[in-house]
C-alpha cells in the first residue's frame, strides 16, 4: 500500500498536474489530494467519456511538459470506448489511465461487477492500451510512470494502471469544496416564425464563423460528420480540428484546451445529434467552463451525414439548458446574424452558447479532409504554439 502524496508528487515531477474522472472508492485518496492541492487541477466529469476527451483536449494545449491523467472505475470503460478507440487512438493524443479493478477475479465484490471485473484486461488489450498492475510500493510509483511516459511519448496513445483493492491508503478530504455556482441565466429565443427554406445553411452559419476567428488568437473545433467536413471544404485553416468519431465528445475536449490555453478564443461547433448524446457536458462546461470558451450548435434537425433521420432537437431548448447548467449566456433562434452578434459581445464570466437553426441538406461532392487526424492535431498543436509565443506567456 502508498500513500496518495508518494503516487501524486511522483506525477507531478513527471509533468501530470491535471486530473479529470468520475469518483470510485478505490480512488477517494487521489481525488481527495488533488482537491486539496491549489497547483493541481480535477475537473470531475458526468461519465467517464467525457473525462477522456477533456484530458485529450488538455494534451492537445499542454505545454512545457504538462500531462493529464484520467480515473475512472472499470465499470465505466463502457463509457468510455469511443473516445479512447477514435479520438485519443485516432488523433494520437496520450494520457494516463487509472482504472480501477472492481470485482477482480478472487476478490470478494458487488454483482455488477461480477462480468467487468474478469473482462477488464480484456477489453484494455481490445482496445490496444498497454496497461500493468498499479503500484503498490513506493519504490514501483517511479519506474511504473516512467514506462507510461515512454508509451505515450513513442505512439501518442494512451497507457493503463490497473488499480486493485487496497493499493492507495486513506487520505481525508478536509475542504470538500464546490463548483462555483454561477448566476442564474435566462435563455433568449429569438426565433422567427419562417419556413425551412428559410433557414440558413450550414455553409452561411460556418462562412461567419470563419469571419470571426482568426488565426493567431482562436482556435476552431468542429463536430463529427458534416459539420467538419464542411468547415475543411469551405477554407482549411492551420487554427481547425476536424472531429472524427468520439460523437458528443467535442465539447469536453474543447473544454480541456480552453482551460490549458487562455490565452486562445476556443470555439466548439457542435450538432444536434452529438449534443443529445452527451447533455451531461452542458453541466461541466457551465460549472468549469472559462470565458474564453464560445459554444456553437448548428442544428438542422437530422443526421445529416447518415441519410437525414430526424433527431428529437426540435423539443429542445439547447440555450434553456445551457442557462440552466450556468454558461453565462445563452441564446437561440434561426437567423445567422446569431453568430456575428455572439462574437462582438463581450467576454462574460463563463462560457458563452448559440444554438441556430439551419436547413438540412449538404452540397452535393463533398469532399473528406485528406490531412490526417495525427496530421491535423500536429499542425494544429504547432500553430497555437507559435500562436502563443507570438502573444507571450500569460
Amino acid at each position: 500500500m502508498i500513500e496518495a502524496a508518494q503516487f501524486v508528487e511522483a506525477a507531478r515531477e513527471r509533468g501530470f498536474d491535471w486530473y479529470a474522472g468520475v469518483p470510485c472508492s478505490y480512488l477517494t485518496p487521489f481525488i481527495n489530494y488533488v482537491l486539496q492541492d491549489p497547483k493541481l487541477h480535477y475537473v470531475s466529469a458526468a461519465n467517464e467519456g467525457d473525462a477522456v476527451a477533456f484530458i485529450a483536449g488538455v494534451t492537445l494545449g499542454a505545454q512545457n511538459g504538462r500531462r493529464g491523467v484520467t480515473m475512472m472505475q472499470n465499470s465505466g470503460l463502457g463509457n468510455a470506448v469511443s473516445p479512447l478507440t477514435s479520438l485519443t487512438w485516432t488523433f494520437q493524443l496520450p494520457q494516463l489511465l487509472i482504472v480501477t479493478w472492481r470485482g477482480q477475479p478472487g476478490v470478494a465484490d458487488e454483482p455488477q461487477h461480477q462480468l467487468m471485473g474478469p473482462i477488464t484486461p480484456a477489453m484494455l488489450d481490445t482496445m490496444e492500451i498497454p496497461r500493468e498492475t498499479f503500484p503498490t510500493e513506493a519504490d514501483a510509483i517511479g519506474p511504473a510512470l516512467d514506462r507510461a511516459i515512454a508509451h505515450m511519448d513513442a505512439t501518442g496513445r494512451p497507457y493503463a494502471l490497473v488499480m486493485q483493492k487496497g493499493s492507495v491508503a486513506p487520505y481525508e478530504l478536509k475542504d470538500a469544496g464546490r463548483a462555483v455556482k454561477r448566476e442564474a441565466r435566462i435563455a433568449r429565443d429569438v426565433s422567427r416564425s419562417t419556413t425551412s427554406d428559410a433557414l440558413p445553411t450550414r455553409n452561411e452559419a460556418l462562412q461567419r464563423v470563419i469571419a470571426h476567428t482568426p488565426l493567431n488568437s482562436t482556435v476552431v473545433l468542429a463536430s463529427t460528420g458534416f459539420c467538419g467536413r464542411e468547415l475543411y471544404a469551405i477554407d482549411d485553416r492551420p487554427n481547425q480540428l476536424y472531429m472524427v468519431g468520439s460523437m458528443g465528445c467535442l465539447t469536453p475536449f474543447a473544454l480541456g484546451l480552453a482551460l490549458t490555453r487562455p490565452d486562445l478564443h476556443v470555439v466548439a461547433l457542435d450538432g444536434d445529434g452529438a449534443a443529445l448524446m452527451r447533455m451531461g457536458v452542458f453541466a461541466t462546461l457551465g460549472a468549469y467552463g472559462p470565458s474564453n470558451l464560445t459554444h456553437i450548435l448548428l442544428d438542422n434537425g437530422a443526421h445529416d451525414s447518415t441519410g437525414g433521420q430526424s433527431t428529437v432537437s426540435p423539443q429542445v431548448s439547447f440555450a434553456g439548458v445551457a442557462a440552466a447548467c450556468g454558461y453565462a449566456s445563452a441564446v437561440e433562434g434561426d437567423d445567422v446574424s446569431l453568430i456575428d452578434e455572439l462574437f462582438a459581445s463581450p467576454l462574460l464570466d463563463g462560457p458563452r452558447f448559440v444554438r441556430v437553426a439551419i436547413r438540412r441538406g449538404t452540397p452535393d461532392g463533398l469532399p473528406r479532409p485528406t490531412i490526417t487526424p495525427p496530421d491535423v492535431k500536429t499542425r494544429l498543436m504547432r500553430h497555437i504554439a507559435n500562436a502563443g509565443s507570438n502573444q507571450g506567456a500569460r
